[in-house]
């Protein structure tokens, strides 16, 4: 199985900052591994202090779920099939945009996770990091 390295981490955070950095959204960048275990993590100058745990909740819930955060959102809204999923777990499970899972052919190997900016942007950042962590 294809797994994340320190290494990869860090180059792919380097291009999470790049985007924020564009997109003037100071952010929190996590990574995790398939074990969902915290490989790299960058908190920019002047992201919010919500921001770190935040992040790397998102990058724990989108390997956990092999799903993108934010698709996450509707089902558990009141009345829906997972709702207080999110309360479910020791470590929390965010809901909302911006953690993506890494998959490579059909299996999850990680997950990334942004926080800092409007969701929109998160996404961005996320999708940043994703890209350069693709094999």
């Amino acid at each position: 199985m294809v797994e994340i390295t320190a290494t990869k981490a860090h180059a792919a955070i380097a291009a999470g900052v790049k985007k924020a950095t564009e997109l003037s959204s100071p952010s929190s960048i996590s990574v995790v591994d398939s074990g969902r275990n915290l490989i790299g993590f960058l908190r920019m100058d002047g992201a919010l202090l919500a921001s770190i745990e935040i992040s790397q909740a998102k990058a724990y819930t989108a390997r956990s779920l092999n799903m993108k955060t934010g698709d996450v959102t509707p089902y558990v809204q009141p009345g829906g099939p997972f709702y207080g999923m999110e309360t479910s777990h020791r470590q929390a499970l965010v809901v909302f945009a911006g953690g993506l899972p890494v998959m490579t052919g059909g299996d999850g190997i990680g997950g990334v996770g942004v926080a800092g900016g409007s969701l929109e942007n998160d996404v961005a950042v996320a999708e940043a990091v994703l890209a350069a962590l693709a094999p």
